[in-house]
């Protein structure tokens, strides 16, 4: 079995504008389709994109310098062919590795006639989500949309808030009151503060009992991130863009700069890599959270790692609002007791919409 062709098709991606503080989404984007073709007729497929940022940046590069990679290579030999695309790495971005390291595994599991996480290694058949804020304008809209999620089965809610300490925990707390002690809340500051501002926070939020403290520095601040550790109980979740990736965890963890791992398939580079952080956090007996994938179908591949490691608890909903979802016949979707399950076809076994994608195809790249 080889690889015959590697295709990227470009369709429009129309969504309205949403921001979680200075980071903004939305507006006129185009979704990408990297598409695995090879010499038995079985194709994988991944998206490329996000609602930030569209697929037509990253094209140059992965056909010019991943396609060549790939093409002629046996598609079941995922793990080489990740080494070799990560070492493009200088040059080409993480995400157009990933995007193409899931089509690898969707052609894997077609050909296996399983679903991706059985061939991981299946852990679990459900899991809990958490409904994940966009910024909202005042602590009592944040307050009502967690009300609002309660009251459809959700068990946990997750802050994205203004990235203003003083804000920030007064929006902690108005939250806290509006659900009471029975809901999981997490704060996920973004990057915001200084090592000062984000003590003051966690300490906060260590009183109202929050499940964890998510970003609340700079991505490369590993000695304020080691300070902050030692000075809060409330566990800290840290590594989603840290610098070097997959090989950049380690120091995280044996400098214990942070108590949770995280990562996708889209900022971590696909499935293979994944899979290996999470794999690392577990040997430190660390839980692993999955970051959202920023399009519907990174989000099922999430999902097929998540079901297939002990250490990740929930899957993240992002924004809660459902902004990110589009592309599919049909999406991931939370159950009334505020669970998402194991995919059960194929490979990703998520079917794309077609119709769609033709009736706002761009351009297609061979």
């Amino acid at each position: 079995m080889k690889v015959t062709d590697l295709s990227l098709t470009l369709f429009k991606w129309p969504s309205a504008p949403w921001h979680t503080g200075r980071t903004h989404f939305g507006g006129e984007r185009q979704l990408g389709i990297v598409t695995v073709h090879t010499d038995e007729g079985v194709e994988g497929h991944a998206f490329l994109g996000s609602s930030r940022q569209g697929a037509e940046v990253f094209a140059g590069p992965l056909m010019e310098l991943v396609k060549p990679v790939v093409v002629g290579r046996n598609p079941l030999d995922i793990g080489a062919i990740w080494t070799e695309m990560y070492r493009l790495n200088r040059m080409v971005a993480v995400r157009a590795i990933g995007a193409v390291d899931v089509a690898l595994w969707d052609v894997a599991g077609k050909v296996a006639g399983l679903p991706i996480h059985r061939l991981l290694g299946s852990c679990k058949e459900h899991v809990p989500a958490y409904a994940s804020s966009a910024y909202l304008p005042s602590p009592e809209a944040y307050a009502e949309e967690a009300k609002h999620f309660k009251s459809l089965g959700w068990t946990a809610y997750k802050i994205h808030p203004h990235g203003v300490p003083k804000e920030d925990v007064a929006i902690s707390r108005a939250v806290r009151k509006a659900v009471g002690d029975d809901m999981v809340l997490m704060l996920d500051s973004m990057w915001s503060y200084n090592y000062e501002e984000a003590l003051r926070v966690g300490r906060q939020i260590e009183k109202l009992g929050y499940f964890w403290y998510e970003d609340p520095l700079a991505e490369e601040d590993i000695y304020g991130y080691v300070k902050l550790h030692s000075k809060l109980d409330i566990p800290i979740m840290a590594t989603e863009y840290v610098p070097g990736g997959l090989y950049g965890m380690a120091q995280w963890v044996v400098q214990g700069a942070t108590d949770i791992l995280r990562g996708d398939v889209a900022v971590s580079g696909g499935i293979t890599p994944l899979v290996k952080i999470a794999n690392l956090a577990e040997s430190f007996h660390m839980k692993c959270e999955l970051h959202h994938g920023g399009n519907s179908l990174n989000n099922v591949a999430n999902l097929h790692v998540t079901m297939a490691i002990p250490n990740c608890d929930y899957y993240e909903v992002f924004p809660a609002s459902g902004a990110n979802k589009y592309g599919l016949v049909a999406d991931i979707e939370v159950d009334e007791k505020g669970l998402v399950h194991a995919p059960e076809k194929p490979g990703l076994g998520y079917e794309i919409d077609w119709g769609l994608v033709k009736r706002n195809t761009v351009q297609v790249l061979k």
